[in-house]
């Protein structure tokens, strides 16, 4: 079974950086799609960025050219740099795991970041 564990998150001024982690237990990591998600408050959770086994990336329109996605294999870790960050950015980010086909293997307990404006 896997546990999906992030960290990285914090308070952060508008324009500024903050670099998420995550890091999975369990065997088979490379043959996964790794994703990031966030939920603001009263919002429905939205995919921020997809990395599939392959190394293929996938963005939401909001954040592409200002966030990173990528995945280090022989760590386990699935990485989020979020560069030029804005107050609308500001909501609880998980990551998750998924098959080839995109069913959902397990979700993180997800991670507050705050952008002030």
């Amino acid at each position: 079974q896997v546990k999906l564990v992030e960290s990285g998150g914090g308070l952060v001024q508008a324009g500024g950086s903050l670099r998420l982690s995550c890091a999975a237990s369990g065997s088979f990591f490379s043959i996964y799609s790794m994703g990031w998600y966030r939920q603001a408050p009263g919002k429905q959770r939205e995919l921020v960025a997809l990395i599939t086994n392959g190394g293929n990336t996938n963005y939401a329109d909001s954040v592409k050219g200002r966030f990173t996605i990528s995945r280090d294999n022989a760590k386990n870790t699935v990485s989020l740099q979020m560069n030029n960050l804005k107050p609308e950015d500001t909501a609880v980010y998980y990551c998750n795991q998924q098959n080839s086909i995109g069913v959902v293997r397990a979700w993180g307990q997800g991670t507050q970041v705050t952008v002030s404006s």
